[in-house]
């Protein structure tokens, strides 16, 4: 039977090898600083008696020895705490890196039932989250856990009996301390998962706000909004209300504890087995015990809340990852552009077939057109083509080599895909165009004049330098539709894949895209899926499909001719030949 693997902090230890130099000098530094506990408690012990006595000089002498300690135990805690910070933070931000890193190689089929609101939410709130808790781990609980074995080891020197007598109670305690940290850990989960439902839906509603005013939907949405943000309240004072419960309940014990240590260290005093002066330093042990208990239990808490984040973060690795390479790839260098799809079929499970038994050939230089309703397998085809998806059965081949032969790379280096919507991340022109490959600045205006977008750029206050605001709000739709031509003509792909490029588009906009795309399509193998007809009249070929095959293909002319199902369409459209 298959069960889910146990995420715990135990699987970051290897990530501290690399900061073992850190961690030994901040080390050095912690011992020095937990030292210094036992030395104060005497310093007490000897203080107490002679305030009773009067004894002014022999106090002042304790008083400074004392604050001598102090000054060294507290220089020691900040040289503890700002080297330990290091490894702590550089840990956290591998954790995040990592998890970017693996997001980047998933398939994207599952990145698609991930919402984006709570992948934000894993990388910046439970990986924060995570980062506290290691740091805490270094920084506080080990010093606090280091603390109590050495006070506790010098009350035991000072009186054992009594030592043995107050060791009863920490069974209760770390009994009590592991009950309600398990039960904090199931309700911080829960709360985290419900604090990203809600990140999801803030998602939603920012990016969907204009469409709720359109439809004077704000009284919904806000309603919808209440009931995950009360949801989200209601699980989160649950995880409080643990906490707090837990707190007075050890403190109780940690005060019964103290009291019964007075009543027992007077009748050792009485019996002769202690004196007053050894017993002044056993209290203030004592009472220095009960701070890092304090800590402890804190500490356990946010430990299990963070184990609840790192369990989010780590879950993101048992997501399948994206077709990889074959083991010893052929190397494409600069490919014609002839596309073959034989036999090719597939289905994400052994109900629902998407496409079946597909045979096309497009030739170097062609433009063809996918066209049929929606869920007819047309954005299939391109995944298959950029090798997102892999078919089920056939073979897709790319210059008469299988695509499953080549590394994924080559093939998206060849073939560019300009979606409907141009999605266009912020920084400057020149950086959206190039997006992250080696190009010089010339490559780039290059592509820029074939797109049409050259002109525009150059009335800007920056030319390209200009910067883009967040999804490219500061400029048009087809200003934005122009520069994704651009960002994918960069590197002289050989096969353009156009995703309806010009529909979410006005008249005027669309012609200057209809210009650009006509520039970038020349000398290139083009695949246009097309619900708008009459933008693929002249295409060398149109493949209209219907549940996933091919229900006809040819020209424009002689598509309208057979009076079949294009006809049909195009009549829908009021196209005539």
């Amino acid at each position: 039977m298959y069960s889910q693997p146990k995420y715990d902090f135990r699987i970051l230890l290897p990530l501290l090898r690399p900061h073992l130099g850190q961690l030994i000098c901040g080390g050095i530094a912690m011992l020095i600083y937990v030292a210094c506990w036992p030395i104060l408690a005497w310093l007490a012990g000897e203080l107490i008696p002679n305030i009773g006595k009067g004894n002014l000089n022999r106090v002042l002498s304790l008083t400074s020895l004392a604050l001598f300690i102090f000054l060294i135990q507290k220089f020691a805690q900040f040289i503890q705490d700002i080297i330990l910070a290091k490894p702590a933070l550089k840990i956290s931000q591998y954790i995040r890196c990592s998890v970017i890193s693996r997001l980047q190689k998933i398939e994207l089929l599952s990145i698609e039932r991930l919402s984006s609101g709570d992948i934000t939410y894993r990388l910046t709130e439970d990986a924060d989250r995570v980062g506290e808790v290691i740091y805490k781990l270094i920084q506080d609980t080990t010093p606090s856990f280091l603390q109590l074995i050495i006070v506790f080891s010098y009350m035991v020197f000072l009186d054992w009996k009594i030592s043995v007598a107050t060791l009863i109670l920490v069974p209760l305690i770390a009994m009590l301390v592991n009950s309600f940290g398990s039960r904090v850990l199931k309700a911080a989960e829960r709360s985290q998962n419900q604090i990203s439902n809600l990140a999801a839906l803030l998602n939603e509603y920012i990016q969907g706000l204009p469409l709720i005013r359109a439809y004077a939907a704000e009284n919904w949405m806000l309603k919808r909004l209440e009931k995950e943000i009360e949801t989200h309240r209601i699980e989160r004072y649950r995880t409080l209300k643990l906490i707090a419960l837990q707190h007075p309940v050890i403190g109780f014990i940690e005060a019964s504890g103290i009291l019964t240590v007075l009543a027992l260290g007077a009748a050792r005093i009485q019996s002769g087995g202690m004196d007053a002066q050894s017993f002044s330093s056993y209290i203030a042990a004592l009472l220095m015990l009960i701070d890092p208990i304090s800590h402890l239990t804190t500490n356990y808490n946010e430990f299990k809340q963070g184990e609840a984040s790192l369990k989010r973060l780590f879950s993101i690795e048992r997501e399948p990852l994206e077709i990889q390479d074959c083991k010893f790839p052929i190397k494409l260098k600069k490919p014609k552009g002839d596309i073959y799809l034989n036999n090719v079929s597939f289905s994400y499970d052994q109900e629902n077939i998407i496409i079946r038994d597909l045979n096309i050939n497009i030739l170097k230089g062609q433009v063809v057109a996918l066209v049929g309703p929606s869920g007819s397998g047309k954005s299939t085809i391109f995944a298959l083509l950029m090798r997102f998806l892999k078919p089920k059965k056939g073979t897709i081949s790319f210059d008469d080599i299988n695509i499953s032969n080549l590394r994924a790379i080559d093939i998206r280096k060849h073939i560019a895909l300009v979606p409907q919507k141009a999605i266009i991340f912020s920084g400057s022109i020149s950086e959206a165009i190039s997006f992250g490959r080696k190009t010089s600045k010339e490559e780039i205006i290059k592509a820029a004049k074939i797109a049409n977008a050259h002109e525009f750029i150059m009335q800007m206050p920056n030319g390209y330098k200009t910067l883009l605001e967040e999804r490219g709000s500061n400029f048009s739709g087809g200003q934005l539709q122009r520069i994704a031509i651009a960002r994918a003509l960069v590197g002289n792909p050989s096969v353009l894949l156009l995703d309806e490029a010009t529909s979410a588009l006005d008249s005027e906009s669309e012609a200057s895209v209809q210009v650009a795309l006509s520039q970038a399509m020349k000398g290139r193998t083009v695949l246009v899926i097309a619900h708008r007809l009459s933008t693929v009249q002249e295409a060398d070929k149109i493949i209209v499909l219907e549940n996933g095959s091919i229900s006809e293909q040819g020209t424009h002319d002689e598509l309208i001719s057979k009076k079949g199902r294009y006809k049909e369409l195009c009549s829908r459209q009021l196209i005539r030949q």
